[in-house]
């Protein structure tokens, strides 16, 4: 796709109000709007996006089109994304899960054939060849896609390289035990592999592994996933939210997260941490228990 151009221009002239949408999910600028909000948003012209796909094990996706801007997202190998404008090396587009942002047009590719696998090992190695002691091409994350034909051992990608089958299509028992594939994944500020993880990223992916589309972001979360527990209630598996932050229950009084606090993914008393955002000044730590 030429720099500087849109997928596909529609001209339509309706009159109404505008009414406010959430810009993480909504192609809604002032100089772009999605064609699938011709019916609720008012506008002189529309964009159809592109379907492209993400060529590299992982790409971050940005809140600018600038690599020094804040990660917001990230968008894994054989993910779709719908690209709306491509200019200078940048694509802002809406990955899988409905987020927007900005990726490096470099890390995307043509939409091909669909992928049907997932990767479930924390980390599947790319061989050169059908064989475990052959080069390593790549290295793709738990929860990558991908697409290719399976043999005895090794499924060969559409891309290129062999991906041993026991790294992929073998989906964990539980949330707690996709979350436990992240244990001691660095925290990283929008990230969602074992390689770097957040708070959100890593209640995303460990749904994700149990067959449960989840959004990204944990505010969105609390409001959209599962149903209302009570908090004397709670149980091994359900999501604890905080302001800003969520984990999940291992027990009744352990919680699995992504924190900045340590920096890590690990597993610690619940009480520790509602103790620590006592001591931050915030009275009720716990907003809401959700069971998914």
């Amino acid at each position: 796709m030429p720099q500087g151009e849109r997928p596909e221009l529609l001209m339509a002239r309706l009159t109404g109000p505008r009414p406010i949408l959430d810009p993480r999910r909504n192609i809604v600028r002032s100089d772009l709007i999605d064609i699938a909000l011709a019916g609720d948003v008012a506008a002189a012209s529309y964009v159809a996006p592109a379907a492209m796909q993400c060529a590299v094990p992982r790409a971050a996706m940005r809140a600018r089109a600038d690599i020094h801007a804040v990660a917001v997202s990230e968008l894994l190998f054989g993910e779709m994304y719908d690209v709306f404008e491509t200019t200078a090396g940048w694509s802002f587009g809406r990955s899988p899960d409905r987020y927007a942002g900005w990726v490096r047009s470099e890390t995307l590719a043509e939409a091909g054939m669909p992928p049907v696998h997932r990767v479930t090992a924390a980390t599947a190695p790319v061989f050169e060849t059908p064989d475990i002691k052959s080069a390593v091409l790549a290295e793709l994350p738990f929860g990558a896609h991908i697409a290719g034909a399976p043999g005895d051992r090794f499924i060969e990608l559409a891309s290129g390289g062999f991906v041993h089958n026991r790294h992929i299509d073998h989906p964990p028992h539980s949330v707690i035990a996709a979350a436990r594939v992240f244990t001691g994944a660095p925290y990283l500020w929008g990230g969602r592999t074992p390689a770097g993880v957040d708070c959100s990223g890593l209640v995303q992916a460990a749904l994700a592994a149990c067959g449960v589309a989840a959004p990204r972001d944990s505010d969105q979360q609390r409001s959209e996933l599962g149903r209302p527990v009570d908090y004397a209630d709670r149980a091994a598996g359900d999501l604890v939210f905080f302001p800003g932050h969520v984990g999940i229950l291992t027990g009744f009084d352990t919680l699995f997260h992504a924190n900045a606090f340590w920096m890590t993914t690990l597993e610690e008393p619940l009480a520790d941490v509602i103790q620590r955002l006592h001591e931050s000044g915030i009275e009720q730590p716990v907003t809401a228990v959700r069971r998914v």
